[in-house]
């Protein structure tokens, strides 16, 4: 994280030869008209011929992260929520007069009061800290001109300068008084859970990320396959030597084919609902019985299309494609010779010098990697690496005790050095930059075009939600 980009690009082309410095310098120059915040997470794999490389899996608009990465400076101690909001958020925002800050979000309260703090403080302003939970709108609104609005908050950081000097809870008399409603000008969108269900498109508040970039594959996991694909293209075309690693992926598959998509795998795939997140809706099948379960879960889904991934697990029991497999490298085994799935997620900042790395930590499954996978085995136990656990109503929870701090002795169990995080910062701006590129493919002249995401995301299911929402119709019309 505190090496220079020069240095970068010269240890990663040292590596890999065939990658044409100016394009890899392009990329990580590459200057978001977007997705201005992005978070990777990425697994170290190998092939049976013992070819190593971090491998990304997905990417989010509005990633975690901040509060589980160490400082880097002890006398800045907001760290990389300062880098990150001063980089990618302060230089888009308007005036004062256009209305005031906030920090909206429907998980993770810790972080999202993180960036409140940290807005305050730079701009000198209240910021509101803004609860927006899946089916309430009693907290957040958008106005006739598609201005958000929020109620003037019960939580509202203030500035260093400010007496109160960080967060004010009103009572509950405070809290009757305070009904009026805010115009926000600019906002950090820690809204993860199907935005676009509660947020217009086009929305002239300034936020860090716009539903765009969600639509555009942050938090679409289909559109994301065809971003990377589509820019992966490019890149060969161009005969830079850069490429996305991704698992074989098939996008677009309807309910019904999706058992023969399993069998065209060697039996064993990753199957996953493309617009969740926190971990949810990934189905790892290795088995009739798993498979079963997944379409008695889905069987009722509001979406028609999947998204179907080779399966990295281990060696024995992974997907095979054209007589190729991956599998996980895994954690250093521990005293008892137990390896761990991990992974890595890493977290970039981008802005009008490009990308640079501002988080990044990693995670374990709760159940050791096994050679043979027995009869009845849960996969996902020993696959899974997402913290997140569902409570139900929109409500979460974390399995701290399986994250991996990079100040912690722990982060060494991953197994990875310095070429391998350099491997991985490279992927994640890769993927922003094909998100970012698509975000422009979907709004020709700064309009979403309803017309272009059916183009690239064909689930009825998903178009129909769009459609419900005004923001679909004004764009349309525009």
């Amino acid at each position: 994280m505190g090496l220079s980009r020069e240095r970068l690009v010269a240890r990663y082309c040292h590596n890999h030869p065939k990658v044409d410095r100016e394009a890899l310098m392009a990329v990580l120059s590459h200057v978001p008209q977007h997705a201005f915040w992005a978070g990777a997470d990425l697994m170290y794999a190998t092939s049976c011929s013992g070819r190593k490389s971090m491998v990304l899996i997905e990417t989010n608009s509005c990633p975690s992260g901040q509060k589980s990465t160490p400082l880097q400076d002890d006398r800045q101690e907001q760290g990389g929520y300062r880098v990150l909001l001063q980089r990618s958020l302060l230089p888009r925002l308007p005036p004062r007069s256009a209305g005031e800050l906030a920090v909206v979000y429907d998980k993770n309260p810790m972080e999202a009061s993180g960036y409140a703090a940290a807005l305050a403080d730079l701009t000198g302003e209240g910021v509101h800290l803004v609860p927006f939970l899946p089916g309430c709108q009693d907290n957040v609104r958008f106005a006739a001109d598609g201005v958000m609005e929020v109620r003037e908050a019960t939580s509202r950081w203030e500035g260093q300068s400010s007496s109160s000097g960080g967060s004010a809870n009103s009572s509950e008399d405070e809290e009757e008084e305070c009904g009026r409603w805010v115009r926000i000008r600019g906002a950090v969108r820690y809204v993860t859970d199907r935005p676009w269900a509660r947020m217009p498109i086009n929305c002239p508040t300034v936020f860090m990320n716009d539903v765009l970039v969600c639509l555009a594959g942050g938090r679409n996991k289909t559109v994301a396959a065809r971003a990377y694909a589509a820019y992966g293209e490019h890149l060969a075309a161009a005969g830079t030597g850069l490429a996305i690693k991704t698992p074989h992926t098939l996008w677009d598959v309807p309910f019904e084919e999706l058992g023969a998509c399993v069998q065209r795998l060697g039996g064993f795939a990753c199957i996953k609902v493309p617009y969740s997140n926190a971990g949810q809706g990934v189905y790892t099948i290795t088995s009739p019985a798993e498979f079963a379960d997944f379409q008695a879960a889905n069987s009722a889904s509001r979406y028609q299309r999947y998204l179907v991934q080779s399966l990295i697990s281990n060696s024995e029991w992974s997907s095979v494609l054209d007589g190729a497999r991956l599998y996980h490298v895994g954690t250093v085994p521990d005293r008892r010779g137990n390896i761990f799935v991990a992974d890595l997620r890493m977290m970039v900042s981008g802005g009008p010098g490009g990308f640079e790395c501002v988080g990044m930590y990693g995670r374990k499954a709760p159940v050791p990697l096994a050679r043979k996978l027995e009869d009845g085995a849960d996969s996902w136990e020993q696959l899974g690496t997402n913290l997140s656990l569902s409570l139900g109503d929109g409500k979460f929870t974390s399995a701290a005790e399986r994250l991996l701090l990079m100040d912690r002795r722990d982060f060494d169990t991953l197994g990875v050095g310095l070429d391998e995080l350099i491997d991985g910062f490279v992927q994640t701006c890769l993927a922003t930059v094909a998100i970012d590129r698509m975000a422009s493919f979907l709004s020709p002249a700064g309009v979403f075009s309803p017309a272009r995401m059916a183009e690239v995301n064909e689930d009825e299911g998903l178009l129909a939600e769009l459609a419900s929402w005004a923001g679909w119709g004004s764009a349309a019309a525009a």
